[in-house]
């Protein structure tokens, strides 16, 4: 008897403390269920943003991670050239990830917008894309450009993509969205200087983007639809 009353005492604690183990495993599996619910599924009300077809392109990718760089200046725009080019070297050196594992879109709006077009523009509309530039000279010659010199490398220090070109970027799956108010814009002054037509003159602009270049309403919305999307935004200076 007394062996027995000396383990029944052992026996009933044993009991309750495999009860509230057990109890206390069931909660924190709720509460994480619960928590995976919540997450998955927005709580009534919430803000969703609508989805338009005409940012679909956003999601042509199979990166894992997704960066969007806003650029309104030539000088921003050649920082964030060197800046996805980092984005790719620090993720495979840190993490073991290959190029197709990260989104980057370039923004190229207001002033930036210039280099969105092909040398061929840049020849016949220099004087009007380095206008809308800020008065863009190209740092070697200080002359206005005759060629978008973001397409190639030899001016090191001189300019802020350190030699990263946009040819580069873009065979490593870098996009460009290019605002298509800013090019209407640049189309207006190359048709003052020019004598040309606005209309034929953006038109001519749009089929004649750099590599991976897509044309959006405003760079402005862009801006908006890429964070809406998922992409981790930075505004370059």
């Amino acid at each position: 008897m007394m062996q027995d009353t000396a383990r029944g005492p052992l026996a009933r604690r044993s009991f309750l403390s495999r009860l509230l183990a057990g109890a206390g495993a069931f909660g924190a599996a709720f509460g994480a269920t619960t928590a995976a619910e919540a997450q998955a599924t927005p709580p009534a009300g919430a803000f969703q943003p609508a989805r338009h077809p005409e940012d679909d392109w956003f999601e042509q990718t199979t990166g894992k991670h997704r960066f969007f760089y806003d650029t309104t200046t030539a000088d921003a725009f050649a920082q964030a050239l060197f800046f996805a080019r980092n984005f790719f070297v620090a993720n495979a050196s840190g993490y073991k990830l290959a190029d197709a594992d990260l989104a980057q879109i370039i923004c190229l709006r207001h002033e930036s917008t210039s280099f969105a077009f092909t040398d061929a523009m840049w020849a016949k509309y220099g004087a009007a894309l380095s206008e809308r530039a800020a008065n863009f000279v190209d740092p070697k010659s200080k002359q206005v450009p005759t060629t978008n010199i973001m397409m190639v490398g030899g001016y090191g220090e001189l300019m802020r993509n350190v030699n990263v070109t946009i040819d580069q970027m873009a065979k490593r799956g870098v996009r460009f969205a290019v605002c298509a108010m800013a090019t209407r814009a640049a189309a207006q002054l190359a048709a003052q200087k020019t004598g040309g037509n606005v209309d034929a003159i953006y038109k001519e602009l749009t089929e004649n983007l750099i590599p991976n270049g897509h044309m959006v309403p405003a760079g402005i919305v862009a801006v908006n639809r890429a964070q809406e999307r998922g992409y981790t935004f930075s505004y370059v200076v």
